[in-house]
């Protein structure tokens, strides 16, 4: 009974050593929480680049940067909020949908329905069949215009002429 008390508590001892070691990391954050959040950022610098994936030295101490505010106790809204103070709305990966801003996600819809209510009205317009005025008379009533009836007179005399 002795051993099987003497190894819980050998047990629990180890596991308490465990634990701490693994909660004395907690501090620090990890790269993949750094990438989290420098995901959402584009770098001020470099035109079209995510800043996790930058490899320029200022992303790496913007990155660097997101590490000790993380450290600090920071929330991600509250660096976003930091790189927009500094740099502006355009470091944001996806826009605020706030004020201007609105016009991105609701511009693109609305010109793509628009579009297909153009093509949809179009392609009725192509596939209806062109009706012809009852009192033109087809083809011929086109032909018996004032002008084309000289025009065939004409060429009716010049063919008579030459037989």
């Amino acid at each position: 009974m002795k051993k099987y008390l003497l190894g819980i508590a050998l047990t629990l001892v180890l596991a308490a050593l465990w634990t701490g070691a693994v909660l004395a990391q907690d501090g620090t954050p990890t790269d993949d929480e750094v990438n989290a959040v420098a995901h959402k950022l584009y770098c001020p610098v470099c035109e079209s680049t995510p800043l996790d994936v930058c490899p320029t030295d200022a992303c790496r101490d913007w990155r660097e940067l997101i590490r000790t505010m993380l450290a600090d106790g920071k929330t991600e809204d509250e660096i976003l909020q930091h790189f927009v103070d500094q740099y502006g709305a355009r470091v944001l990966a996806e826009p605020p949908k706030q004020g201007f801003y609105w016009l991105i996600y609701l511009l693109p819809p609305a010109v793509i329905l628009a579009g297909a209510v153009m093509l949809f009205r179009s392609l009725k317009e192509w596939t209806r069949p062109k009706t012809v005025p009852a009192d033109s008379g087809g083809e011929q009533g086109a032909a018996s215009s004032p002008a084309k009836d000289d025009y065939i007179a004409r060429v009716e005399e010049e063919l008579k002429k030459q037989k």
